[in-house]
């Protein structure tokens, strides 16, 4: 992309908070040390999380990955001044293990299809002219002097372009809905983008106002001249400092040269944008809940009709689309509707921005064609899953979401099979599980969070979800009874035919999935009173394997409730182990920690796991826990009275 030898150091959240800031300013210090002409440049997210902090150096295309202030030196020495990439620094293969030097042959990259994605990571977010460079703001003045709003939305309509929120509602008919509408008050009309992003594990239009936040500007531009808005308003959320700040400098340097405010591109039309900063309600991502958190209001959800188009924010026509739906706008009045029509598959045009997380090799954000197979994305670009263990489910459309099967590995990824599936695209969650999950505790987990999430406005929502909890609760703890799983059905279709808003008819899915496709682990839980996963704390025990013990007390320091005892092993004599003797030497104290085992009194133990997950040599393991019903202990309990 560059003839000059170039360093681009991803400046992505992710990537900061892992110390890229301290990368990029140790890399400066020794270039200008040795006089060499290389330049090194801030980027933003380019997506491939799970390897940062990285760096990228052009035009060799060397791909450097886990970086540290330390590592500087080595790569200033032996790559930029002798010409040999340092391969210890390079992404390796998770399944050979080879070094794969250029992040051009790396399968997470090129098996990609970039729409909104393609400059991430190469130009600075934080600098207007590098996004005029790759043809930035063109669209704008193509659009405002060139066509009429009627041709903006006609070139929308025709590219069938979807809301990449969730609902997936067609972008041109949305536009010519607002355009056509008038509220009889004024002719002041407004448009939104909602970057309320809230799901867990989703962090695409994040990354997007961090990397090219001039391009979802530019989209807004558009649309606004397409539907009359003279004013916009960016909602994102306050947990996301640096997007924010890097929205503040775009939308400072677009004023700067005229690409807001007045007479845009010495037209007519004034348009100019502000930004609201969500408390981070999850509510708040559903529209009309938005609209009332920007008006100053408690965000709450209100029924429709009447919609946004027609009545939104201070009762005015309003049009709101998602970050990701205004950054493809700019590329389609540019390469024209055929262009983006020609990707995807049926009535589900162009690509998707996934973020990639969980139990998967390759985490990140991919962009991939609508259409593409679920294996696809999980194996040929995530790396398919760590540790040689099986895949067991994919989580996509993020607590509104459902889980789905192996079975459905081979499945095209739509708007419409996923619907089909009892789950939904969402915004681009997808989340990878595999063998070691317990769907019950899953299920548990995503309808506790939108429990915690409903505003509690209508009742349905506010008391169907908080029963399922319950409900929920009482099976994983190996209390729950067969009849439980019909409660359960009926309650959540109960709750997505009564519910006002999104939040409320999609929350019970991740149930409802889990129950259509892992019947078998809610029975377990049920009539065996076991997890097959070993997950679920009440139906699981831990033990320490003897021959695996080293005795490193690691567990015994760790454990909260002192549930975990030392002891001597069979057969050798007590040296004194309690603590280890700075004076011995060091084959002394091995020698003491041979002779030291550990074990776990079931009776104190709470089952935390904190044991299990500190354990260094894998011998603390799971078993299943001896069930004892509540019937029992009051019978035994009145015995022993």
């Amino acid at each position: 992309m560059t003839t000059r030898r170039t360093i681009f150091v991803c400046q992505g959240t992710g990537c900061v908070s892992s110390g890229a800031s301290q990368v990029q300013r140790e890399l400066e210090r020794d270039i200008i040390d040795h006089k060499l002409d290389v330049e090194v440049r801030l980027t933003g997210c380019r997506g491939f999380c799970q390897i940062g902090p990285s760096a990228i150096v052009e035009p060799d295309d060397i791909l450097y990955c886990r970086l540290k202030p330390a590592d500087v030196k080595e790569i200033v020495d032996s790559h930029l001044i002798n010409g040999s990439p340092v391969s210890r620094l390079h992404y390796h293969d998770p399944t050979t293990g080879d070094p794969i030097p250029k992040w051009t042959d790396i399968p997470f990259y090129n098996r990609q299809q970039k729409m909104i994605t393609a400059y991430w990571g190469f130009i600075n977010p934080e600098d207007i002219e590098e996004y005029i460079a790759i043809g930035g703001y063109r669209a704008a003045r193509q659009a405002i002097l060139a066509m009429s709003p009627d041709e903006i939305i006609e070139e929308i309509k025709s590219s069938q372009l979807r809301g990449r929120g969730g609902a997936g509602f067609l972008t041109g008919v949305k536009w010519d809905f607002a355009r056509r509408s008038d509220s009889g008050k004024s002719d002041q009309k407004y448009i939104i983008c909602n970057g309320d992003e809230g799901d867990p594990g989703a962090f695409m239009d994040r990354s997007l106002l961090e990397a090219n936040p001039h391009s979802m500007i530019e989209g807004m531009i558009i649309g606004a001249f397409a539907i009359g808005a003279s004013k916009g308003f960016i909602y994102v959320r306050a947990e996301y400092p640096l997007a924010v700040h890097r929205l503040e400098v775009a939308i400072a340097q677009a004023r700067m040269r005229g690409f807001l405010g007045s007479h845009i591109f010495g037209s007519s039309f004034d348009f100019d944008l502000q930004i609201n900063q969500g408390a981070g309600a999850f509510v708040c991502g559903e529209e009309t809940a938005l609209m009332a958190s920007i008006m100053g209001k408690r965000g709450n959800p209100r029924p429709r009709p009447p919609y946004p188009a027609s009545e939104g924010l201070w009762g005015q026509p309003t049009n709101i689309n998602n970050v990701k739906t205004f950054a493809y706008v700019p590329l389609i009045i540019k390469q024209g509707a055929k262009w983006f029509a020609d990707v995807g598959l049926g009535p589900s045009k162009g690509t998707m921005v996934f973020s990639l997380t969980g139990k998967i090799n390759n985490s990140g954000l991919v962009e991939v064609p609508m259409g593409i197979k679920l294996r696809q994305i999980i194996y040929d670009i995530g790396g398919g899953i760590p540790h040689g263990k099986r895949f067991k489910a994919v989580q996509t459309g993020g607590p509104s979401g459902g889980c789905l099967p192996e079975s459905y590995l081979d499945k095209k990824v739509t708007y419409e099979s996923l619907q089909a599936a009892g789950s939904i695209l969402g915004s681009g969650g997808m989340i990878v599980l595999d063998e070691d999950v317990c769907m019950v505790d899953m299920a548990k987990y995503f309808i506790s969070f939108t429990e915690e999430e409903s505003c509690g406005k209508c009742s349905p929502c506010r008391i169907g979800i908080r029963r399922m909890h319950n409900v929920l609760e009482r099976v994983a703890n190996g209390q729950g009874e067969e009849e439980d799983l019909g409660l359960l059905e009926e309650l959540g279709n109960t709750i997505k035919d009564g519910s006002l808003c999104g939040l409320g008819q999609t929350a019970p899915n991740p149930v409802l999935t889990t129950i259509r496709y892992f019947r078998d682990e809610y029975i377990a839980h049920i009539v065996d009173k076991r997890c097959p996963a070993k997950v679920c704390g009440s139906l699981i025990e831990y033990y320490i394997d003897e021959d695996k013990c080293t005795g490193c007390l690691l567990c015994l320091r760790n454990c909260p409730t002192n549930a975990v005892t030392e002891a001597r092993r069979e057969g050798t004599r007590d040296i004194g182990i309690k603590k280890p003797d700075k004076a011995a030497s060091v084959e002394e104290e091995k020698k003491k920690r041979a002779n030291t085992i550990c074990s776990i009194n079931t009776a104190t133990c709470v089952r935390c796991g904190i044991c299990y997950a500190n354990c260094p040599h894998g011998a603390i393991l799971k078993k299943d826990r001896p069930f004892i019903s509540e019937e029992i202990l009051a019978v035994s309990s009145q015995t022993y009275v």
